[in-house]
C-alpha cells in the first residue's frame, strides 16, 4: 500500500469544489510562489512550526531538545534556532499549548480514505473529496491511488493544482477527476520562473489538455498587486482561454493569511502586499474589458 506526506485534512469545507467536502492536503510542491500563503506545504518532508504568541515558557521542549535547538528567551518563552532544529517533532510531542505543531505526517490510502468515508452521508447529496498541497500531483503514485481510491467508491473528486506535473500523470489526473481547480499565475515563461521558480511551459501544455478534455475545468488566479495584473499578462491569458471559448476567471486577490506561518517557520514575510479595494475595482474592470470574466472565490 502507498504513502505519501499529508499535512492537513479539512472537512466540512465549502471552498475547494461544489458541496461540502473534505479536503486532503499533500504536502510538497515543485513551485515556490513568492506569494505562498501556505508555506509549510512546499516541503516534501514534516517540519515543525514555532507560534510564538501560544508559548508559555513551560521549558518542556528544553527538556526534550537533543540538538540544542531550544532557545530560552529573556521574556521567559521559547525560542528557536532553525539553523540546528532537525524538525524531529520531540518538542511538539510534548508542547501542551500548541506553540510548537508538527506539518506533515506520512499516511497511507487506507488511513486518509478513512478520514475521508466520515462524511459519506453529506457526499451523497453534495459534494466530496478534493486534493490540493503544495501541488498534489507531486504526490506522484501515492496521489494517483488516492484518486483512483476515492473514483472506485464514487466520490465528486476535485484536484486543485498548479498543473506542473509529468504529462502522462497529468492525463490520468485529468481521466479521474471530476473537477480540476488549475491555477494560471502568470502567461509569461521568464516572468513565470521569477515568480514561482519554474517557467510555465509544462503548465500551458497541460492546461491545454485539461480544457480540451470533458472533465470540468475552473481556471483561478491568484491575483497579485504588480506582479500579475499587468494588462499584458491578462491580454495573454485572454487570448488563450479564448481558443477554448473560456472567458471566466476565479480570482484570489492576494491576503496575509500565512503571515504568522512565515513567523512560525523563521522565514522573512516575502514582498508582497494586498489590494486597497479601489485598486481591486481597477483590475476587476481591466479584466472586463479584455472580455474576461472575473469571479473573487
Amino acid at each position: 500500500m502507498s504513502r505519501g506526506m499529508i499535512y492537513n485534512i479539512q472537512r466540512m469545507s465549502v471552498q475547494d469544489g461544489p458541496g461540502l467536502r473534505t479536503t486532503v492536503f499533500l504536502k510538497g510542491c515543485p513551485l515556490h510562489c513568492l506569494w505562498c500563503s501556505n508555506p509549510e506545504s512546499q516541503k516534501f518532508t514534516p517540519q515543525m512550526l514555532l507560534f510564538d504568541n501560544l508559548c508559555a515558557g513551560c521549558g518542556q521542549c528544553l527538556q526534550v531538545c537533543r540538538y540544542g535547538a531550544v532557545v530560552p528567551q529573556p521574556d521567559g518563552k521559547m525560542g528557536r534556532d532553525v539553523e540546528k532544529c532537525r524538525d524531529c517533532g520531540e518538542c511538539a510531542a510534548v508542547c501542551g499549548y500548541k506553540a510548537r505543531v508538527m506539518s506533515g505526517r506520512e499516511m497511507t490510502v487506507e488511513e486518509v480514505m478513512e478520514v475521508v468515508r466520515k462524511d459519506w452521508l453529506f457526499y451523497e447529496n453534495s459534494g466530496g473529496v478534493t486534493f490540493g498541497g503544495g501541488e498534489p500531483t507531486a504526490g506522484g503514485d501515492f496521489f494517483l491511488d488516492l484518486l483512483h481510491a476515492a473514483h472506485d467508491e464514487a466520490l465528486h473528486v476535485t484536484v486543485d493544482t498548479c498543473g506542473f506535473c509529468p504529462e502522462d500523470r497529468f492525463a490520468e489526473t485529468i481521466a479521474l477527476a471530476d473537477l480540476l481547480l488549475f491555477d494560471c499565475k502568470h502567461m509569461d515563461p521568464e516572468e513565470h520562473k521569477k515568480l514561482t521558480g519554474q517557467d510555465n511551459a509544462l503548465i500551458l501544455r497541460n492546461l491545454e489538455a485539461a480544457l480540451s478534455s470533458s472533465t470540468e475545468v475552473r481556471v483561478r488566479m491568484p491575483l497579485m498587486p504588480d506582479l500579475n495584473d499587468s494588462e499584458e499578462n491578462l491580454a495573454a491569458m485572454a487570448a488563450f482561454l479564448g481558443r477554448f471559448d473560456r472567458h471566466e476567471v476565479e480570482i484570489m486577490p492576494c491576503h496575509a493569511f500565512g503571515r504568522s506561518k512565515y513567523a512560525a517557520l523563521g522565514k522573512p514575510y516575502p514582498p508582497v502586499r494586498q489590494y486597497a479595494p479601489e485598486e481591486l475595482e481597477t483590475v476587476k474592470e481591466r479584466f472586463a474589458r479584455l472580455g474576461l470574466v472575473p469571479v473573487i472565490v
